[in-house]
């Protein structure tokens, strides 16, 4: 059992701390109360960031104490939307949201994962028709070894899951949220996820 703490109460939290949950985690969401991001993670072996992706940075650094030493999993994507709501560009273009996240945080392990999905897929990769991929970016390998054991009690099989490498590998799967919104014009909000076919 991991002590988990996940930041951000919305779809994609809450459907990533109740399958935890389930798996056998204690887990702990953090509302937007005061103060309960800070005591949420200062308890926590594994924080998830689940927070909406423009704001993160700001979020995070305030949490740099808490996070201290600890593995911060980061499934956001840094976007500004557009009319629509959907993704219209990146935040950190050239860049990625994870990178920022660990060059502001140098004692925290940043991991990169489970971004390239809509939400529902995070928990139930089984359900889709075709096998979906579930991508690594980050410095620490132990750190992507604890965070790959997570994915498989989340469904993840262990050949669905790709290392991609150090973090500044996160920019590519981070790009791929631009392919979101053309999807979602064409086919709804059907679950889907990127895959790499072999």
């Amino acid at each position: 059992m991991t002590t988990i703490a996940v930041l951000g109460n919305g779809r994609v939290g809450g459907n990533l701390a109740t399958a935890l949950t389930r798996a056998g985690h204690e887990v702990t969401v953090a509302d937007r109360t005061p103060g309960a991001a800070a005591d949420a993670a200062r308890a926590a072996q594994i924080v998830i960031n689940a927070t909406p992706g423009a704001g993160s940075l700001d979020r995070l650094v305030m949490l740099r104490e808490e996070l201290l030493d600890k593995i911060l999993v980061d499934v956001s994507n840094a976007t500004v939307d557009g009319p629509d709501g959907l993704p219209a560009h990146l935040i950190y273009p050239g860049s990625s949201l994870a990178e920022q996240l660990q060059d502001a945080l140098p004692e925290t392990r940043v991991v990169k994962t489970l971004n390239t999905m809509l939400f529902p897929v995070m928990t139930a990769p089984a359900t889709l028709t075709q096998t979906p991929t579930a991508f690594l970016s980050g410095d620490d390998p132990q750190a992507k070894l604890t965070v790959r054991e997570l994915l498989v009690d989340l469904g993840w099989r262990k050949e669905w899951i790709t290392d991609l490498g150090g973090i500044q590998s996160a920019r590519a799967p981070e790009a791929a949220i631009l392919f979101v919104p053309h999807v979602i014009r064409s086919t709804g909000f059907t679950p889907f996820a990127i895959s790499i076919a072999r």
